[in-house]
């Protein structure tokens, strides 16, 4: 077994106003931010994480939410120096803080870029006004377009839109004027995704109407051309980029690799090669619990065992379409191919034309991209 790459994910919890469709862990903002002391808490928190991993670089480091646009440029400043004194964070970190269109405005970009952040994910989701409105977003398609002109003049290394398609009573042609809009504003990165309805938000309690399954087809296959004849590789089942601009961090996501999660209800999987374990945690998930000095940060953990590496494996690294070097699978889980049955499993997937292999990889075929889910099924 050997250690994958690090990263570092950053949790802020709070958002201006809930969305109906999400599922993450973010509050609606009732009271000022206390970003000080919550600044204080995640700086302590990686203090006790650092010690899980001792000097190994930090490639990435990703601000999610919520959004991280609402605490100030001076707090992200304060949170990368701490990160920088705390662990080994590279040179040449790709440094992500996603940003919604209503918190911000050219001068809080330049001063983000002053911060240290060298990466900005716009969470644009549609320039359609009734779209944005059925999806509870504070701001509106001018303000999206402008953001973008920030992203492009506060001299960032990239930047990303967040898109949604397959929104409630959105036809094909609403979708693909929705990605010409975006196209337009030249991204280097652009994520395009399709709405679900996620359990325990407000669009599961009151379900809009979706396009049916032929729609989404349509919007999925000609959108796709869309961005191909705009320059822009698939690289990921949501991810398109321009060439040399894919999102490092989610890379290191997909590809198995090890990440310390800070923050309310923050995520992490950290590996001992040693020890052959792979140590998944979660943090407190509500914010006064997280700021409560009387309890630890971390809510619970537990080690992966070796039965459910070979699923976990698959479910992140089958969302690329890169080939998949078998060595990976063995290095980061510690298994061989023989074991738990896996490769029947694996035949099973190559014979249904899900996925192909070389001597030397896996990789997605194009029905396997189509219907991932069957695929993963496949390798329970």
């Amino acid at each position: 077994m050997q250690t994958p790459p690090l990263a570092l994910y950053i949790h802020i919890p709070w958002c201006v106003q809930k969305c109906p469709y999400c599922d993450f862990n973010s509050h609606g903002q009732k009271t000022p931010l206390p970003e000080s002391e919550y600044i204080s808490h995640l700086l302590d928190d990686l203090a006790t994480d650092a010690m899980l991993v001792g000097d190994r670089p930090i490639s990435s480091v990703f601000f999610g939410g919520g959004t991280p646009s609402l605490f100030s440029a001076k707090g992200i400043e304060r949170i990368l120096t701490g990160v920088g004194e705390r662990v080994n964070l590279a040179d040449d970190a790709e440094i992500t803080l996603e940003a919604n269109p209503g918190t911000v405005e050219s001068e809080k970009f330049a001063a983000f870029r002053q911060a240290g952040v060298n990466r900005i994910s716009i969470g644009v989701q549609s320039f359609g006004q009734d779209k944005l409105k059925a999806l509870g977003r504070i701001h509106n398609a001018e303000q999206a377009s402008r953001a973008a002109g920030y992203a492009h003049n506060a001299g960032l290394s990239s930047f990303n839109l967040d898109l949604m398609h397959g929104l409630p009573d959105q036809s094909v042609d609403d979708a693909l004027s929705d990605l010409r809009r975006a196209i337009g504003q030249l991204p280097p990165h652009l994520s395009w995704y399709q709405l679900t309805i996620e359990p325990n938000t407000l669009f599961a309690s009151k379900p809009p109407v979706l396009p049916d399954d032929d729609v989404l087809w349509d919007i999925q296959q000609q959108g796709h051309t869309l961005l191909e004849q705009a320059g822009y590789h698939q690289y990921e089942i949501s991810g398109y980029s321009q060439p040399g601009h894919q999102c490092q961090h989610n890379l290191n996501y997909w590809r198995f690799g090890d990440y310390l999660g800070i923050g309310c209800g923050a995520h992490g999987k950290i590996t001992d090669a040693g020890a052959n374990q792979i140590l998944r945690t979660v943090k407190v998930k509500h914010p006064k619990g997280y700021m409560d000095l009387s309890k630890p940060y971390l809510f619970q953990s537990h080690n992966v065992v070796r039965a459910d590496r070979p699923f976990e494996f698959f479910m992140n690294r089958l969302r690329l379409l890169e080939p998949c070097p078998k060595q990976d699978y063995e290095r980061y889980t510690g298994l061989q191919i023989a074991e738990f049955g896996l490769a029947g499993k694996l035949t099973g997937a190559i014979d249904a034309g899900l996925i192909n292999e070389t001597p030397q990889s896996w990789q997605l075929t194009e029905s396997g991209k189509r219907y991932l889910n069957n695929l993963l099924e496949k390798l329970v």
